[in-house]
């Protein structure tokens, strides 16, 4: 049931007990009158509850930053424009600053760029605390960046994701609440006109400075039409984790191309190892199979983005790649400092060329609010307020009595709900569970939600959790797709125990340990990758589970290509 359903039947169930208790007065030393509170007590736990739910001025939140005056420069301008380095020579030569990134690998990249130059520079991750001796800077995921501790200059990267559901209120926080004499915003200028109005109401001055593309991006007239089409410096794009597999396939089985390969699931470091391997000249692997994860996060030399579909699933149903998705990610192509003078994109089917094309000529669609969330202290003196609730439950009813002012937005919070819920059972002390419940465990992944499941028990039980219980998925070297599916999980259980291990450091004991296990993981799917191949009957079978509709729409952009190919593969090679 929709939660706003319960909510809503909820606050109809309070209304009649109001309407009853209203309508017959309590008997004269009945247990009802012991226990209804004098009016004027209701009406200031109302007035209480109504100023904790009260996000209508989130700036007044960050008082480091408020007692700054700040300097903001947006840097607006397209993928490829050198927006990001212009901010970062600024903070380069900084006395101090702090980088912060939508991405793990946005952050590693700029920390070993930083320490490269001579510039002492920290990591700080969810999962990871590197510490230079002397470092006055520091590069972060941007749900790292502290709000407390001043710098002379900070960079946020990627700035228009403050309107992302999910993520977006961690930009919303590092806009209203980093302490930086100066602050660095980098992204699309759709992002602008949200900025000039969250900047002023903040009190802080903005100056706008603007970039187009380095190289030029130009859009074939004509698709590809054929996976054996693909040449040196190409990028296949596609939307799963199964057809960036399957793709792969197709082009290493032709034998002209071996194909590297980029994904949402696959390790960080295995990530990087891919991205060398198709930057390096004469590696033999020169193409490139990605999912969208490929659109921000790696320096690719990329000659040609070519689409094999113009829709995405989203979690519910397949829809059209928005033009700013489509911006993001066919602007990877033509890389400044590349091999290459221009970058070129294409689709693989006719049928979505003029898509492409009315994407690439329309206007991002300006940003009208900010993701927001709130503080823990505020849900925790809520939860106070409301002792019969649980984490889920107080979220929830949170949600429903916040008001915001019209510039924001309040977070999707249905991946922390839903962990929440799974652990209402279990004795947690509220921080915890709220710690659990925002834990980067994907609460649709069984193998993952049921790792944090079993962590969270054995917490409430015995108040530590070894890492042995995060080695419980098989670790073995991967001779097939589905082999490789299997290392995967197991990283991201030993990143999740990791990641739990920097906040509850008593309860999580085996940090090291995990830290090893996860790297020699990581050394497995690195070995697998160039090398393996998606095994075509396992991507058969999970194709006949798909749901009609979901295998129609396969079929439109991808897998009658891939089959065609494929079949004339085998007749080939028999």
């Amino acid at each position: 049931m929709d939660r706003r359903r319960r909510a809503a039947e909820r606050g109809g169930s309070r209304l009649k007990f109001q309407r009853l208790r209203d309508s017959h007065p309590p008997i004269a030393g009945s247990p009802l009158e012991a226990i209804a509170p004098p009016p004027e007590a209701e009406e200031e736990g109302i007035e209480a509850a109504a100023h904790l739910t009260d996000l209508t001025c989130p700036a007044s939140w960050y008082p480091a930053a408020r007692m700054m005056r700040r300097r903001i420069i947006a840097h607006m301008g397209p993928t490829n424009s050198g927006k990001t380095h212009a901010a970062l020579l600024e903070l380069k030569a900084a006395a101090s600053g702090v980088y912060c990134g939508p991405l793990r690998l946005l952050a590693w990249e700029v920390a070993e760029k930083l320490n490269a130059d001579n510039v002492p520079c920290n990591l700080i991750t969810g999962q990871e605390r590197r510490t230079v001796p002397g470092a006055s800077h520091a590069a972060c995921t941007v749900e790292m960046a502290s709000v407390t501790r001043g710098v002379e200059v900070a960079v946020v990267d990627e700035v228009q994701m403050l309107g992302d559901g999910s993520r977006g209120h961690a930009f919303t926080r590092a806009l209203l609440g980093l302490p930086a004499a100066t602050l660095h915003l980098c992204g699309d200028a759709a992002a602008l006109p949200l900025l000039r109005q969250l900047v002023a109401d903040a009190g802080d001055t903005l100056e706008v400075r603007t970039y187009e593309r380095l190289l030029p991006l130009v859009p074939q007239s004509a698709a590809l039409t054929s996976l054996k089409s693909v040449r040196r410096g190409d990028c296949v794009v596609a939307f799963s984790r199964r057809d960036v597999h399957a793709i792969k396939r197709v082009i290493d089985t032709h034998g002209a191309h071996q194909a590297c390969i980029v994904y949402g699931a696959l390790p960080a470091e295995a990530r990087t190892q891919q991205a060398t391997l198709f930057n390096a000249p004469r590696t033999g692997f020169n193409v490139m199979a990605a999912s969208d994860a490929v659109g921000m996060g790696l320096n690719l030399n990329i000659r040609r983005v070519i689409f094999s579909s113009m829709e995405k699933f989203d979690g519910t149903s397949f829809r059209p790649l928005t033009p700013p998705e489509v911006k993001q990610i066919a602007g990877r192509a033509g890389r400044f400092g590349s091999r290459y003078s221009c970058g070129q994109v294409t689709c693989l089917n006719d049928a979505d060329m003029a898509y492409l094309h009315a994407c690439l000529g329309a206007e991002n669609p300006a940003l009208e609010r900010a993701c927001l969330f709130p503080r823990y202290q505020q849900l925790a003196l809520f939860a106070e307020q409301h002792p019969d609730l649980n984490l889920p439950d107080a979220l929830e009813q949170f949600a429903d009595r916040a008001t915001l002012s019209d510039h924001f937005f309040f977070s999707d919070y249905e991946a922390m709900h839903k962990l929440a819920l799974m652990l209402r059972h279990l004795p947690l002390p509220l921080r915890d569970a709220y710690t659990f419940a925002i834990s980067p465990a994907d609460p649709d992944d069984p193998i993952v939600s049921s790792a944090l499941l079993s962590f969270a028990t054995a917490y409430s039980q015995r108040g530590t959790v070894s890492a042995a219980l995060a080695q419980s998925v098989p670790v073995r070297p991967a001779r097939n797709e589905a082999e490789l599916a299997s290392l995967e999980a197991a990283y991201a259980v030993l990143d999740l125990y990791v990641w739990l291990s920097h906040r509850l450091e008593d309860g999580f004991p085996g940090r090291t340990a995990a830290m090893q296990q996860r790297a020699a993981v990581a050394g497995l799917v690195e070995e697998a990758l160039p090398r393996i191949l998606a095994d075509p009957e396992a991507i058969s079978k999970r194709c006949a589970s798909d749901t009609v509709a979901s295998y129609f729409h396969h079929c439109k952009f991808l897998l009658c290509s891939l089959a065609v190919d494929i079949l004339a593969s085998g007749r080939n090679n028999n």
